[in-house]
């Protein structure tokens, strides 16, 4: 089976491995690409996550995650700008592709959505001259609906290319389908963002009916109700040609099971959505 192409979201093997041995194992398994998390690289420090993956010839398809911009006062959206650029120095020293940007949601004690959109605005604004300065991309990723009170209230690629259209260069979007396959102008938004070329990443999992945990219950590729053929077929059509990154969470099944088995299933799941 190919591997060529697919990148492993380090999330997909949290619970199994460390940043090191993760690398490692995705290697032995012929992956070449991965997507790993702050708080992995912080739990072995950043030398050591940097020596991981050289040693290893991996390549970095992203880096998760910045964001979180809106904050209740100056001092808390000024300490998020500040983290941003800290996380943009991280994943140039690994050599990732880009920053994923999980923007964050309502203050507390904020019913204003409105507002909060607007600080991620401005949040973006203020770090993409450090983005540019260490050639890091960022890439605003829409989360699903279900998450705009607390975690993301940017929720359409609609809305991330918008937002991006005003920052110029150096901004796009990174396509979830967990969090996008229900929006009845994903097709069209995609075509959308191949033609501004603004594509960073590409993520696949699948959505399990019944979900159990709308967080920790992501499905393997292949076991949901999502067509990721067909998405595979719209994001060529829109001329990506980078990674596709396999990133799943998920507490009570493939969180439980051998590494290997995982990335073994990976892969095989990820030959499955070229059909």
């Amino acid at each position: 089976m190919k591997t060529e192409g697919l990148s492993i979201n380090l999330a997909t093997v949290r619970q199994q491995w460390k940043l090191p041995e993760a690398v490692e194992a995705c290697r032995r398994h012929g992956i070449t690409w991965v997507d790993p998390w702050r708080d992995q690289v912080a739990a072995v420090g950043l030398d050591t996550a940097v020596k991981a993956i050289k040693d290893n010839g991996m390549r970095v398809s992203g880096y998760c995650r910045g964001g979180m911009f809106p904050a209740a006062d100056a001092a808390g959206r000024q300490a998020a700008i500040d983290d941003n650029k800290r996380a943009l120095d991280e994943a140039a020293a690994l050599g990732a592709k880009c920053l994923v940007l999980v923007v964050g949601g309502l203050p507390q004690g904020s019913r204003d959505i409105g507002a909060a959109r607007q600080m991620v605005q401005d949040g973006l604004a203020a770090v993409l001259p450090h983005a540019r300065s260490v050639g890091v991309p960022l890439a605003i990723e829409p989360l699903h609906p279900m998450y705009a009170g607390d975690r993301a209230c940017v929720n359409t690629l609609k809305q991330s290319l918008d937002m991006a259209g005003q920052l110029g260069d150096d901004v796009g979007v990174a396509i979830d389908v967990y969090h996008v396959w229900w929006d009845p102008e994903v097709e069209a938004q995609i075509a959308r963002a191949g033609r501004e070329k603004r594509i960073l990443g590409y993520h696949i999992c699948d959505w399990l009916v019944p979900t159990k945990d709308l967080l920790l219950d992501r499905g393997m590729p292949g076991d949901g109700v999502v067509d990721l053929p067909r998405f595979r077929r719209w994001i060529e059509a829109a001329g990506y040609t980078g990674p596709t990154e396999i990133e799943i969470f998920s507490a009570k099944d493939w969180w439980t099971r051998p590494g290997d088995e995982v990335l073994e299933t990976c892969i095989a799941r990820y030959n499955d959505t070229f059909k």
